[in-house]
């Protein structure tokens, strides 16, 4: 499972990082970019703030994986930090609840993926396009159930070593999570 897993991240960090980040530098540039046109030359495309505003929404749900391998997302901790701080006993209860919650959470993200895929159906039957009708939807679409469905393997990972780690087994640790320990 270790291999497997230095394997997902070898792919979040060698392909999806890169590419959700060049989707955020080319949306920045092309923003830059009208916006002289803009004001410069008193014109700019149509098309354009789709452009922008998909192909940045696009590059944030192919990182959704890569922030919650780093846990560099918003989550609701209250119950487990107060049940870390009861002791030893509490600190294994407090890493069952984060199990409950991330077992959850992933059942979610893969209901949604299911869900989702007869949506992108329809859009390349029904040829969605955005509101300047110059970007099919089904792209921008199937780029987001591929980053609910990156995130829902990467907390399959996650669940797998939570409960290797409540059963005592040694686990691979993320880089912010042995900073945070020493």
């Amino acid at each position: 499972m270790e291999k497997a897993y230095a394997a997902w991240r070898a792919f979040q960090d060698r392909f999806l990082a890169p590419a959700a980040a060049l989707l955020f530098v080319g949306s920045t540039l092309l923003a830059l970019v009208e916006v002289g046109r803009r004001y410069i030359l008193g014109y700019s495309f149509e098309w354009q703030q789709d452009a922008v505003t998909y192909f940045i929404l696009s590059g944030v749900f192919l990182y959704f994986s890569v922030s919650q391998r780093k846990n560099a997302h918003l989550t609701v901790t209250v119950v487990p930090e107060l049940l870390a701080v009861a002791g030893p006993r509490g600190r294994v209860a407090a890493d069952a609840v984060k199990l409950v919650a991330l077992s959850f959470a992933c059942a979610f993200l893969f209901m949604v993926v299911w869900w989702g895929i007869p949506e992108i159906e329809d859009a390349v039957k029904y040829e969605s396009r955005t509101e300047s009708l110059a970007f099919p939807m089904w792209p921008f679409l199937a780029t987001l159930l591929a980053g609910f469905a990156f995130m829902a393997i990467t907390m399959l990972f996650q669940l797998w070593f939570g409960i290797q780690k409540l059963r005592g087994r040694a686990v691979p640790e993320e880089e912010a999570e042995r900073e945070a320990t020493h």
